[in-house]
């Protein structure tokens, strides 16, 4: 097979690359669009499954716009800002409902919601590593290459990760920001307003109160100040150690090792539509993180139960109920040992696992525990697909898996795109017992 290829583009897949044929080889391409047409140079072969490298685009699709960003198809962070916006929004729910039938077995034909915000500046989080070759530079890490592109500006962060970003850059190449810096995360509140940073040290060669002093100086809008020394996997707070996060009329407090929604534009949607209609005598929050969910699932339900393994998220979560002055059972264990001890059988389940899905065992036990719904919140279309083929007892659940008591249907199907400008997709599959 030759080094370089000419292919048509036929779709985009999970991940972000174009899926064509050549010289009777599957071959995957990033930035690319369905219906162009490429000139490619060969990366990696494995088999019959090529990856390469476009070099000069023949045939350009009508909905290919100019990236906003210089750093875009270098750093890594975004896949689609060749794409126009609404464009990039119908190409996820295509894959999101081809991944559903191909790996789940899930042919739905109806209407999936797209649920979509300002495609720029709407992250919360941000994340970047430290590049300690000369010109010291804050940058985005490449495990494909093992390299970190050093990056001047981010079209997708929020206006105040924006501009801490821009003055991390600017003691990171002049020289103070101690060489034993490793990676910054930086998120801020729900007004954009205040800062919270962790850093992680390969060790503390200077003391903490320099090192906080240091950040605090070189970002005004720090509220919360967490560093690691990983040598000695030392932690120093220096702040209240969280920030204000609000949505649905509450208030959540969200520590420097908790999780909460990145995308601030579309935050209130989404809380509103998982927990749309929903009410009865029980419900369970799994994976329920600093009760995002939990809070404004009291308002419908006598006894709502919350379940997280995430020690940091549930001591919030406690905090949080206690704040809203609302009562919860709060459980702190893993989803899977909850689902093998627990009996009662809830009216409504959310479940908002991480990447990893819900998996086969934790599928079973759902379905044999019965609730009456179900609303599943999914940042994987892979693995959801897996876990609705044990959950609907589809032709293609595991054959080691056991028929389950129960059986589900879809009632509707909601994608949120709560990650412009890449192949990520969130989606929300209501489900109803039948």
């Amino acid at each position: 097979m030759s080094d370089e290829l000419r292919l048509a583009i036929e779709k985009l897949v999970y991940g972000g690359d174009g899926l064509g044929h050549a010289e009777g080889n599957t071959v995957f391409t990033p930035f690319v669009l369905p219906g162009e047409e490429i000139r490619a140079e060969v990366t990696s072969r494995k088999k019959k499954l090529v990856w390469a490298k476009p070099l000069e685009i023949l045939k350009r699709d009508a909905t290919r716009v100019q990236p906003v960003c210089p750093h875009f198809g270098v750093c890594g962070g975004c896949h689609y800002q060749h794409a126009a916006y609404q464009s990039q929004a119908n190409y996820k729910i295509e894959i999101l409902r081809e991944t559903l039938s191909r790996m789940g077995g899930v042919s739905w034909t109806g209407h999936i919601t797209p649920h979509t915000a300002a495609p720029l500046h709407y992250r919360n989080r941000a994340q970047w590593a430290v590049r300690n070759a000369n010109p010291r530079a804050l940058g985005y890490y490449l495990p494909e290459s093992n390299a970190i592109v050093p990056i001047d500006q981010c079209y997708v962060i929020s206006p105040t990760l924006a501009d801490t970003f821009g003055k991390l850059q600017e003691i990171t190449r002049s020289g103070l920001l101690p060489s034993q810096v490793l990676e910054i995360e930086a998120f801020v509140d729900s007004l954009d307003s205040k800062v919270a940073l962790n850093v992680a040290f390969k060790e503390f060669r200077n003391p903490v109160a320099e090192l906080t002093k240091l950040f605090h100086d070189t970002v005004p809008a720090l509220h919360s100040l967490l560093l690691l020394d990983q040598k000695k996997n030392r932690f120093e707070l220096s702040g209240p150690g969280y920030l204000i996060q609000e949505a649905g009329g509450y208030q959540f407090r969200v520590s420097h090792l908790s999780f909460f929604q990145v995308n601030r534009f579309l935050v209130e949607d989404l809380l509103r539509t998982v927990i749309a209609g929903a009410k009865g005598d029980l419900a369970l929050d799994l994976y329920a993180g600093v009760g995002f969910f939990t809070l404004p699932l009291t308002k419908g339900f006598q006894r709502v139960v919350s379940v997280d393994a995430n020690l940091s998220a549930t001591r919030n979560l406690r905090e949080n109920a206690d704040t809203a002055d609302t009562s919860i059972v709060s459980q702190h264990v893993q989803t899977e040992e909850f689902l093998k001890t627990t009996a009662e059988s809830p009216d409504f389940v959310v479940l908002d696992p991480p990447r990893a899905g819900l998996g086969q065992i934790s599928a079973q036990k759902l379905a044999d525990l019965g609730p009456k719904e179900i609303a599943y919140l999914s940042c994987d279309p892979a693995t959801l697909a897996r876990d609705l083929a044990i959950l609907m007892q589809t032709s293609r659940k595991p054959a080691d898996s056991a028929p389950t008591a129960h059986r589900y249907e879809i009632s509707c199907v909601d994608f949120f795109d709560l990650f412009p400008q890449t192949y990520h997709i969130e989606a929300l599959i209501r489900l109803r017992r039948v």
